[in-house]
């Protein structure tokens, strides 16, 4: 795996999105209140772009007439048909046995131990180093 400086952490501040393409694959970028989470950037439905989706949370409930609203802005909805994804693991809340999208994960370092290091890793990791957002895919 080869790691890929895709942008300033700060081009993404919090509750924001960046659609970036790390070695030809579409890679949607998201930042939670400080974390950041990288996501294929297309529904494994029919392909619609993850990162032009609307971000939701999610409305719990005990019981009748009980509802909470949580995880506010932490699921994504794709914009074509509605399919609804956990930005922190790439899980569908449609189908989470069946279907989800490919979850990345990011990560944060100085920019001079980005040169100066191989790295290897099982998923595409996302981090922030010396202020930069790097995919590591």
């Amino acid at each position: 795996m080869t790691k890929h400086v895709v942008a300033a952490a700060a081009d993404v501040p919090p509750g924001e999105r960046l659609k970036v393409d790390v070695a030809g694959t579409p890679v949607a970028i998201f930042n939670l209140d400080g974390e950041y989470f990288g996501l294929m950037d297309r529904c494994p439905h029919m392909g619609g772009s993850l990162c032009e989706g609307r971000l939701i949370g999610l409305v719990e409930s005990e019981g009748p007439g009980r509802y909470k609203y949580s995880r506010g802005g932490e699921i994504v909805r794709c914009p074509w048909h509605g399919w609804e994804f956990d930005i922190r693991t790439g899980k569908s809340r449609f189908d989470p046995q069946r279907w989800r999208t490919r979850a990345y994960a990011f990560d944060v370092a100085k920019g001079e131990e980005v040169v100066e290091q191989a790295y290897e890793a099982e998923t595409v990791d996302v981090t922030i180093e010396d202020e930069y957002i790097v995919v590591d895919i």
